[in-house]
């Protein structure tokens, strides 16, 4: 399960940058994590939709 998810990491947004330092790397890949994946990116295995949309709807 991690796997795929690194790989999605570093193409989509870790492979597109260059960072002048650590700190801002982390930041970026936090943001990543925290914003953009698991509430704005459409998952497969969630049916096509994101994390908060199949959250919604379960409830």
């Amino acid at each position: 399960m991690a796997e795929p998810f690194f790989c999605s990491l570093k193409k989509e947004r870790i492979r597109k940058r260059i960072y002048k330092t650590l700190d801002l790397a982390r930041a970026d890949a936090f943001d990543y994590i925290e914003v953009f994946y698991n509430r704005t990116r459409r998952h497969r295995h969630l049916g096509g939709v994101n994390p908060e949309a199949y959250e919604s709807a379960s409830l």
